[in-house]
């Protein structure tokens, strides 16, 4: 069993960047494990100053440039992204979202997607995204 963990633990490595916000609690922004990174949920916390961003525009736009920070230390782009994971406070929001989402991505490498509205989001931001992206 030891020996398991052991090669487990050179298997995964750990991503962070001083250019997305740090983790507010007890995970990682990003693990990278067998070729795939994994993306914790992202909000719109400006990570030069620590502060949220306001309205679902300027918060998609910090969302995503967060995103970003994380794919670009672990050497990927938007165009690796496989998997997307949208939360949403407000499913009125969802045009709003979706256009400047579309705009940092590849049309012909759009990854899969779902958006689901939820009650509540971390530090009551309207937006979250987390990513599964694959090292080609």
């Amino acid at each position: 069993m030891h020996n398991k963990k052991l090669i487990y633990s050179h298997m995964k490595k750990i991503i962070s960047t001083t250019n997305a916000p740090a983790a507010i609690g007890p995970y990682s922004q990003a693990n990278f494990a067998n070729g795939v990174l994994y993306i914790s949920g992202q909000i719109p916390v400006d990570p030069a100053t620590g502060k949220l961003v306001e309205g679902i525009e300027k918060e998609t736009h910090q969302v995503m440039k967060n995103l970003e920070a994380i794919l670009t230390e672990a050497g990927m782009t938007f165009k690796n992204v496989v998997k997307a994971s949208i939360f949403l406070k407000s499913m009125d929001d969802f045009a709003v979202m979706n256009d400047i989402y579309a705009s940092y991505l590849d049309a012909e490498s759009y990854p899969a997607r779902e958006t689901v509205q939820v009650s509540c989001l971390p530090k009551n931001v309207d937006i979250e995204i987390s990513m599964i992206a694959h090292q080609d």
